[in-house]
């Protein structure tokens, strides 16, 4: 059994995104050669990625026509869109799953194979974060802030201890910090 990691950027105020969908400008500038190797690295380990539907939208109209190794990895890696209003996921390597998502995450984590990672989607996030279902938080920390937006972990979240796993600047624009819950780390010991 993997392990379920969330994985995204966030801006020093907070936010994942700006005040609109899709709001990531701002990615671009922590976007260098040693996060793009970390994000090549990190799909090694990945035996698929979940998403909520907005996420799973806008990474569809952008790897379906963007070319290269990531688009290759994101086009060719196996995919669970969470949604109770699609009618249908037509990204290759997609699942739709209208149940709950703590209960089919759960069973998706009892399977063999790799890490299963969440990219973006903090409404699921948030909802994954309720259930405990995340064995590992990297946030890649970037140092701009907006003032406004969609922050990665919502007002009403429940309350989280996490410990560092590991701090290591990704260029000089971006910051990587791996946490793992408290309770994890305890029971590890």
């Amino acid at each position: 059994m993997g392990k379920l990691i969330m994985w995204n950027l966030m801006t020093l105020d907070g936010m994942f995104e700006g005040p609109q969908p899709w709001d990531l400008e701002w990615h671009e500038y922590a976007w260098g050669d040693e996060l793009k190797r970390f994000s090549l690295e990190q799909g090694r380990e990945a035996e698929a990625l979940l998403f909520g539907r907005r996420t799973y939208e806008g990474m569809a109209a952008h790897w379906t026509t963007a070319t290269g190794e990531t688009a290759d990895f994101m086009n060719a890696v196996p995919k669970y869109v969470f949604s109770r209003t699609l009618e249908h996921a037509d990204w290759a390597n997609s699942t739709l799953v209208k149940e709950d998502a703590g209960k089919a995450v759960a069973r998706l984590k009892e399977q063999p194979g790799k890490d299963l990672f969440v990219f973006g989607s903090a409404d699921l996030s948030a909802t994954l974060i309720r259930h405990g279902l995340f064995d590992e938080y990297r946030i890649g920390l970037v140092p701009v802030t907006l003032g406004e937006g969609s922050p990665l972990f919502k007002p009403d979240s429940e309350r989280l201890r996490l410990q560092l796993l590991q701090s290591r600047p990704l260029g000089d624009r971006c910051l990587l910090l791996r946490y793992q819950p408290a309770a994890v780390a305890a029971a590890a010991r």
